[in-house]
Order: structure tokens, then C-alpha cells, then sequence
């Protein structure tokens, strides 16, 4: 990858990207409070379920093809694939959580002028943008290769997982570096999962998932907004 690739990789892969995606848990949270994630190592298998049962399976092969319709500046696809995930988001707080990331991110773009007219105007012609969609934009108009795009956002989805179990666990930074090192082989894994995916594969089903998020739109006290 040349060196300003990486660099804007790096730049968007960044916890200081002003989206917001700090203030989520995406159901983690929900189950820290009822004791299924308690450690460590309840913590690591918690995130690693998720990123292959449900990221890989879905968010990870979305965005792939998000990357690829962006880059062929085929809007029909990306209009098609940004449907199909804003319809996939089974509860309230998943899909506010993913249309407010994808507003902050594509106002950004917007913003900076990054890409090309024609980027922007396949962006702009969503009547919603959720994260995904926001995401394979900024990385084509800043011509991050797919492949690095996809663990790129793959990484920010686990660091994001780590870090609220560091902190509501809780869990120490050491511990939080050890399960981001531990993780590093699956991710890999998960990456190849999305790009091998045929559409027909495609799945988020995941019911448990699903009420954890909903019960956390209850919970009595919480840090995260889903």
C-alpha cells in the first residue's frame, strides 16, 4: 500500500474520527449487565462470536460490495446494498446507531470535499446514510485499497468492542491490548469470510443479539446509547 494510503486508512480507522462511535456497545453492554460477558475471557469470546456469526456474515460483506459499487461509481448497487442494511437493522437502537454514524461520517465528506462529483452525488442520493455506505465513500474517495478498507473497519468494530469492555467490565488496558492482539488472526479470518460471501449468504440472524439490544433500549442505568 503507498504511504498516503495508509495514512488515510489510519486517519479514518481512527478512534478520534468525530462519528460518535464511542458512545456505542452494539448489545455489548446489555450483556455485561446480565453477567454473560463478566472477564476477560468471557469478554474475548463475546467479541469474537460476533465478529464471525454476525459482522463477517453481514456488516464486513455489505461494505465490500459498497466499496466495489463506489469505486465502479455504480449507483443502482450502492443504492441497492444501502437499503438492504438500513433494512437488516432489527432494533431501533442498531439502526439509529448506524444512521447517526453514517450522517456524521458523509457530512464529513461532504465537508472536506473529498472524491469526486460523482461520489458525492451518489452519496447525496441516499434518502438515509447508514455507516457501511459512509464508510466505502470516504475510503474510495480517498483511494484506500478495498482490502485495507475492509480490516480497517473490522479493526474499528473490535477496538470499539474491546474498549467498552475495558471500561464496564471492567477490564485493564493490558488486558484490553491483549484481546486486540488475540483478535488480529480472526479478523484476518473474517475479512477473507466477506470477500468469499456469495449474495445469497448474506445473514445477520442473530435472535440473542437482537434482545440484548432491545432490552438495552430499557436498561436502568447505561454509559452507551445501544
Amino acid at each position: 500500500m503507498h504511504a498516503h494510503a495508509l495514512l488515510h486508512l489510519l486517519q479514518l480507522s481512527s478512534p478520534s474520527l468525530p462519528i460518535g462511535a464511542y458512545s456505542y456497545s452494539q448489545g455489548l453492554e446489555a450483556a455485561i449487565e446480565n453477567g454473560t460477558v463478566k472477564n476477560e475471557a468471557t469478554a474475548q469470546a463475546w467479541i469474537a462470536d460476533a465478529l464471525h456469526e454476525v459482522v463477517a456474515r453481514f456488516e464486513a460483506p455489505v461494505l465490500w460490495r459498497l466499496l466495489h459499487a463506489f469505486a465502479q461509481r455504480d449507483g443502482a448497487a450502492v443504492a441497492l446494498w444501502n437499503e438492504r442494511f438500513i433494512a437488516a437493522r432489527d432494533t431501533a437502537e442498531f439502526r439509529a446507531e448506524t444512521i447517526q454514524m453514517g450522517y456524521s461520517l458523509g457530512k464529513l465528506v461532504a465537508d472536506l470535499k473529498l472524491g469526486d462529483e460523482a461520489l458525492l452525488q451518489i452519496l447525496q442520493a441516499q434518502a438515509e446514510v447508514p455507516l457501511p455506505t459512509a464508510l466505502a465513500c470516504a475510503a474510495v474517495a480517498l483511494e484506500v485499497p478495498p482490502e485495507a478498507a475492509l480490516l480497517g473497519m473490522l479493526f474499528s468494530w473490535a477496538e470499539n468492542q474491546v474498549l467498552a469492555c475495558v471500561k464496564s467490565v471492567p477490564l485493564g488496558q493490558v488486558a484490553g491490548q491483549r484481546m486486540l492482539l488475540a483478535l488480529q488472526p480472526q479478523l484476518e479470518r473474517a475479512a477473507q469470510t466477506a470477500q468469499q460471501l456469495q449474495d445469497e449468504e448474506l445473514s445477520n440472524w442473530s435472535p440473542g443479539l437482537s434482545l440484548l439490544s432491545m432490552q438495552h433500549e430499557v436498561q436502568y442505568s447505561r454509559l452507551y446509547r445501544s
